[in-house]
């Protein structure tokens, strides 16, 4: 470039710029980053869930590990050692001596500022006698003289002087590179060569080659591509898949494949100890010989999951390999999930196979559910609870309690449930309890709707139909609470119970109002006031002054009442016969306010229905921006080997058809309360339907929820060919083609003007 000269830096004092520059950009970042966070935040957190979780599996390991790793240590070494390099650098610049500096040409002459002409002339004249080459003077000493003395004398040079800082005129622009000079020297030419080669052309593709390889064999979910395409083969081979069978398919992942996985191992010692267990376990398929399930990975990994399931202790090396084999697997069930919902969908829109059954999608949930808590399908959900064991279910299904559930134990009251576990000591039992407390009580509210149509509540064939689910979680510690505000004391219970008979007698009558007419109400009432009269009812109610009497005798005013009624239903029968006969002008009158009210009320109904909409649009988009954290709230797990946060599946099925209406959505992020919206197409016939929106946790067993969704599909509209807004008058039509015969006219009047 014309004007520019580039020179390495000989002295080295920009490239100390550079390498201070470059050290900052990685140590502040990587600071903020990578600096072990508080320690003592994490040590509280455990501390406070010691009470609930402290049995756990997980938890101890967490203890463990954080007495013994030494990697926050490193990480403070290795940052600490980053910063102090920096501060070096930035003290090794602040003393380094600028090079450039200011020309001046007094400072040559050694005059102070503003001297006179004769003062300049005088001083060079001593100087160039004393610098001139032919008298032994340094050359380049007296150029810069004469250089000075003539941009003091010189009008053109001093004009350059003033304007660019240089007698000479505008200068070359010189760039210094933040480079050593003997990087380029000749003789470290090779060496040079060399690093360059090394670093660019094996290091960098080597690292690159090496991510990208890794890269494309998983998945999003980190999942191995190789192990999708294998629950992909057997879940479309296999529809109908029971739980043995599942266990099969999971234990053949290509993760559990030393070969495909380093973290998977094959031990010697695996010859000897896989067999014994799989003696104790009994029939688990040993003798089939369909690959994968043959191969020795897929049989130790299988024998490590029923074992688990079993609860069956195991050797030290065997329980490094299953916890494993625990860890990874409801990652695996999760993505074998996602196929099958994969299949589902591309049976309903292509056809050509079956689509897997809603029973092997379900049993993937369920044994998800086995895997966290370490229990066999058929047992009970009360060994989830710490200090319970199989001996201990005697005392919990005797006919006195009936106790099967973790429902049941929770609605049993205090004194009944410490009589029924009095095989455990109080301590064991406040433990029992707070853990019990601990567990997730959900309540799920459905809301059915067609958006963006006209009428929201009308289902027509083939329309998308929004199922709305809220779903809020409260802790069964709650429900305890409800319970002992909810139970009544001894002396009021049976006045509780008349007073719930009064009131479902009262719904009966209100039902009864809205189907029948006031006529027949009445009537009813008659009857049911000679069958009081006949049979008076036996039940007692508490008195003010804490008496009881029965109803027989302290009754006669409620009687007085109930003919009251009966005879204002009279007057209001005669009422709306008078007024039945007024004029009929005043019926004009009375019609149209009811229809001006009607046209305000569809009004007030549209505006609503806007609000909600846009409410609902506006949710949507939140949703979409907001991330939300999946740290929700920490399943208690006895055997599970890590930390494992309390998930759901949420999802509408037709169970009489075994089939999925809409995908199962994973809630994650469930704390307090979430909205999911589950979207599917109506039936394309009309008619009842009858599907059921199902909640299945993914931690935990026994607390899955299912829910009736009743749908009524109707015909959908046809499609107009011609609306009122597309007709358009004859004389209209005839208007603009008069119009357009006019001005065809005229334009044609204007060209012959023009000629």
């Amino acid at each position: 470039m014309a004007g520019q000269q580039f020179q390495y830096d000989d002295s080295g004092n920009t490239f100390f710029y550079f390498l201070t520059s470059f050290v900052g950009l990685i140590v502040i970042p990587a600071t903020y980053y990578l600096w072990p966070r508080d320690q003592n935040a994490e040590q509280l957190r455990l501390k406070s869930l010691r009470r609930v979780h402290g049995r756990c599996l997980w938890y101890r390991l967490r203890l463990m590990k954080s007495q013994q790793s030494i990697v926050p240590t490193l990480k403070k070494a290795a940052l600490l050692f980053g910063w102090v390099v920096f501060l070096l650098l930035a003290y090794k610049v602040s003393k380094l001596d600028r090079e450039y500096q200011e020309y001046n040409p007094y400072e040559v002459l050694n005059l102070d500022p503003g001297a006179s002409v004769s003062e300049i002339k005088k001083q060079y004249r001593i100087l160039s006698l004393k610098h001139h080459p032919d008298k032994g003077g340094d050359e380049a000493t007296f150029m810069r003289i004469a250089k000075a003395y003539a941009a003091l004398t010189n009008e053109q040079s001093r004009l350059n002087w003033e304007t660019y800082g240089n007698p000479d005129g505008p200068g070359a622009t010189s760039f210094g590179i933040a480079l050593p000079a003997w990087i380029v020297d000749q003789k470290n030419s090779m060496l040079v060569l060399l690093v360059y080669g090394l670093a660019f052309m094996v290091i960098l593709p080597v690292v690159v080659g090496t991510w990208w390889y890794r890269s494309i064999r998983y998945s999003g979910d980190q999942i191995l591509i190789s192990t999708t395409q294998l629950f992909m083969h057997f879940m479309y081979k296999t529809p109908n898949m029971n739980m043995k069978r599942l266990t099969m398919v999971l234990t053949a992942a290509f993760e559990f494949d030393p070969r495909s996985n380093k973290e998977a191992t094959i031990r010697p010692t695996d010859n000897v100890e896989v067999p014994q267990l799989i003696r104790e376990l009994g029939n688990i398929n040993v003798k089939k010989k369909e690959p994968p399930f043959c191969y020795p990975y897929s049989l130790k990994a299988r024998v490590l999951v029923l074992s688990h399931l079993a609860r069956m202790e195991v050797s030290e090396e065997l329980e490094e390999d299953q916890r494993f084999v625990v860890r990874k697997s409801p990652a695996l069930l999760q993505e074998m999930i996602n196929v099958g919902c994969q299949l589902t969908m591309m049976a309903n829109s292509r056809g050509g196979f079956h689509a897997p059954r809603l029973t092997s999608i379900e049993n993937c949930m369920k044994l998800t559910q086995m895997i966290v808590q370490g229990l066999q399908e058929s047992k009970s959900p009360l060994l989830q609870l710490p200090h319970f064991e199989e001996e201990h279910l005697r005392f919990c299904i005797s006919k006195k309690y009936k106790v099967r559930t973790l429902q049941d134990l929770v609605s049993l009251k205090d004194s009944d449930r410490r009589s029924m576990m009095r095989f455990l000591g109080e301590e064991k039992y406040d433990e029992v309890m707070a853990v019990l407390g601990s567990f997730p009580h959900i309540t799920m509210d459905i809301k059915l709707q067609v958006l963006d149509d006209e009428d929201s509540n009308n289902i027509t064939a083939g329309s998308i139909v929004t199922v709305t689910v809220t779903l809020s979680r409260k802790r069964m510690v709650d429900m305890f609470e409800k319970e002992q505000e909810s139970t009544p004391c001894p002396g009021e219970e049976v006045a509780n119970t008349d007073d719930a008979g009064d009131a479902s007698k009262a719904k009966a009558k209100v039902w009864q109002n809205k189907n029948k007419g006031a006529k027949k109400t009445a009537k009813s009432k008659k009857k049911k006031l000679t069958k009081k009269k006949a049979t008076p009812a036996p039940a007692k109610t508490k008195q003010a002054n804490g008496s009881v009497t029965g109803e027989g005798t302290a009754n006669p005013s409620g009687v007085l009442k109930e003919e009251e009624d009966e005879a204002s239903d009279k007057g209001s029968e005669s009422d709306e016969g008078e007024a039945n006969k007024d004029s009929p002008s005043e019926r004009d009158e009375d019609s149209d306010k009811q229809s001006d009210t009607e046209v305000d009320e569809v009004a007030g109904d549209d505006e609503e229905e806007w609000e909600a909409l846009q409410q609902s649009i506006q949710r949507r988009e939140r949703a979409l921006l907001e991330t939300k954290s999946k740290l929700t709230h920490p399943a208690y797990s006895l055997y599970f080997p890590e930390e494992k946060q309390e998930w759901w599946w949420l999802y509408i099925a037709d169970r009489k058809d075994q089939t999925l209406v809409s995908m199962p959505y994973h809630v994650c992020t469930l704390k307090d309360m979430e909205e999911v919206e589950l979207k599917f197409p109506a039936p394309s016939k009309t008619g009842n339907y009858q599907y059921s929106v199902i909640l299945r946790s993914d931690s935990y067993m026994g607390l899955d929820q299912i829910k009736p969704l009743k749908l009524e599909v109707h015909e959908a509209k046809a499609v107009m060919d011609n609306h009122p807004q597309w007709d358009i008058p004859d004389t209209e039509e005839e208007d603009e083609e008069q119009e357009d015969s006019d001005g065809i006219e005229e334009s044609d009047d204007e060209d012959e003007d023009n000629d």
